[in-house]
Parts: structure tokens; sequence; C-alpha cells
């Protein structure tokens, strides 16, 4: 088995909660690549996003990503590392890729704060664009999918756990 799991899809699908959850799982550390970016920047991801753009946050991404020196962990990506090839060849070389599939209308209704999450599309792109055009992406690099639209945290947790020992 591969040393690490990481969690692919869109902002909303629950790859931070569900990553804790399966962290704890596996009694595994937890890495959430939003929070080394806003760490290491010094700032919030939407305050990178009002003073450059959504390329410059994709980069500064893929950057963190790429010094991901780590074993048994869960890492919880980014809604647009999938766009990063670097990155995605990285994150599918030291870990397990999961994509954690939600449909639209469900991620929708998680979220609620689309003008201050710091979501790296373009300024002319819809949230539906945006969700659509991933949706390719995730499943390129995926794994495995979950399917997480009637599922619960802990559900999927125990999903991904399940699908890491049969695919070991």
């Amino acid at each position: 088995m591969k040393s690490n799991v990481t969690l692919i899809g869109m902002p909303g699908a629950g790859k931070s909660t569900v990553g804790i959850i399966l962290a704890k799982n596996l009694s595994f550390g937890f890495i959430d690549t939003d929070v080394l970016i806003q760490i290491n920047q010094r700032k919030p991801l939407q305050q990178i996003l009002d003073e450059s753009d959504h390329l410059n946050l994709r980069a500064i991404e893929e950057q963190e990503i790429m010094k991901l020196n780590i074993r048994n962990h869960v890492i919880a990506t980014g809604g647009s590392a999938a766009y990063s090839t670097n990155a995605m060849s990285h994150l599918l070389n030291i870990s397990k890729v999961i994509f954690l599939e939600v449909r639209f209308d469900e991620i929708k209704k998680r979220i609620h704060n689309f003008k201050t999450r710091g979501i790296a599309k373009s300024e002319k792109q819809t949230f539906k664009d945006l969700y659509d055009e991933r949706q390719s992406l995730y499943k390129k690099y995926a794994e495995i999918t979950i399917d997480c639209n009637r599922l619960d945290q802990e559900e999927i947790a125990m999903q991904i756990s399940d699908a890491i020992k049969d695919s070991a």
C-alpha cells in the first residue's frame, strides 16, 4: 500500500472533514494543503486571489504539493490541485488518490461563502462551469472514486478505508 492517502474533489465535497476522520481511523497524520498555503503565504486564500488571480493561487498550490515528502498521512488538497499535472503526478507517486464525488446541487447547498472561500476560478467563470470543468480532471487522476451523495462523513471515511484495503 502507498504510504499516504490523498483526497481530491470540489470545495464543499468534505475533503478536510473526511480527511480528519480518515486520518484518525488509520492512525495517520493529516495535512490540508489549503492550510499549508495560508501558513506559508501568511494570508487567507481569498486575499491571495484578491491580490493576484486564480492562476497564481494554483501555482502556489502546486509548489506546496511538490514540497510534500511525508509518510502515513491523509492529504486534503485544494479543489484546484487537479489542474497541475506535476502536483497530481507527485501525489500519485506518494499516495493513493481518492476522488470524493458530490453532485453539483449538493455542493451548492454546502457552500454559502462563495465570495470569501478562496475558490480558484476565473472571474468570468460560473461555479457550475468550474464544477463541470473539474469533474473530468478529478476522474482522470482518481485511483478510487467514492460517491459521497448519500453518505455522512463517517460513512465516507469507512468506505475509503475499505477501498484502500481492497486495492492493497
